[in-house]
């Protein structure tokens, strides 16, 4: 039971940083395709990520299986979620953030 803990808290935190690693490439502005690689190589193959916009904000949802030995025995599922804003603003080039030096100067 000891390694089966072990296992979850490993998978667990490599779906959050799969989560956040996604967050980060939608914010960019990077395709789906991009995103999905992204999140599986951190979070691992097996993991599943879906994608969900509202208005600007994105939401990606990470969840996998816990593996191991044990993993197949208990069938635990775990999710890890992150969210961001796209950093792209309206009229701004592509590359451009929109941020500005405080004097109006990008």
């Amino acid at each position: 039971m000891l390694l089966a803990g072990a296992a979850a808290g490993v998978t667990q935190l490599r779906i959050e940083e799969g989560a956040r690693s996604g967050a980060r490439a939608l914010a960019r502005g990077e395709d789906p395709a991009t995103v999905e690689q992204t999140v599986r190589t951190l979070a691992g193959g097996t993991a599943a990520a879906t994608v969900a916009a509202e208005g600007e904000w994105f939401n990606i949802t990470v969840t996998d299986r816990v593996g191991g030995p044990l993993g197949t025995s208990i069938p635990w599922t775990l999710t890890a979620r992150a969210s961001t804003r796209a950093e792209r603003t309206a009229g701004a080039p592509a590359g451009s953030s929109g941020l500005t030096d405080g004097k109006g100067n990008r």
